[in-house]
């Protein structure tokens, strides 16, 4: 169940994970992590959020990724983190909330074998999309890497970033 503790949203895991640093007073079993928000962008010709969202529980690996930096993002993902899932250079706006489902694995597309994906899962849409240009004229974002690094196709995104744009969205 999420929770806020000191300003930073955290899971409790009802299982020991060795990488996770330190444990709950009082709670023998239990390790606190923070929890990670990320942005991934796809064209709605090539990867929809409808297409997303038809996949169901299962998912789909998100697959193509060829930015080393992206990489990294995606090697970052953690089970149980979201995802904005926005729409690039057709209609450029957030349309929903994915989460991570499976962490990073070697990406079946790659024939070089340096690159990764992960499988992720449309969790719900934004009741109302949040359009790149809301978000540029938004002054609490324009630290956001959507801003700042427009072409990065996954990018993290903070706690405070996440809820701004969750509130513009509707959320």
């Amino acid at each position: 169940m999420p929770a806020l503790v000191a300003g930073v949203h955290v899971l409790l895991i009802e299982r020991k994970k060795t990488w996770m640093a330190g444990t709950v007073p009082g709670h023998d079993e239990r390790m606190v992590f923070a929890m990670n928000y990320w942005l991934v962008k796809s064209e709605p010709s090539t990867w929809s959020w409808d297409q997303q969202v038809a996949k169901g529980a299962k998912g789909e690996a998100w697959t193509g990724v060829r930015n080393f930096t992206a990489r990294q993002n995606l090697v970052n993902m953690k089970k149980g983190d979201k995802a904005f899932f926005y729409h690039s250079n057709e209609g450029k706006e957030i349309v929903g909330i994915a989460e991570v489902i499976k962490e990073a694995y070697p990406d079946p597309t790659d024939k070089s074998g340096k690159f990764v994906c992960v499988d992720i899962k449309a969790e719900k849409p934004l009741p109302k999309p949040v359009s790149i240009s809301a978000i540029k004229a938004e002054k609490k974002l324009a630290d956001m890497a959507l801003v700042k690094y427009s072409r990065l196709s996954v990018q993290p995104v903070t706690a405070d970033e996440w809820k701004l744009v969750c509130k513009m969205g509707g959320l």
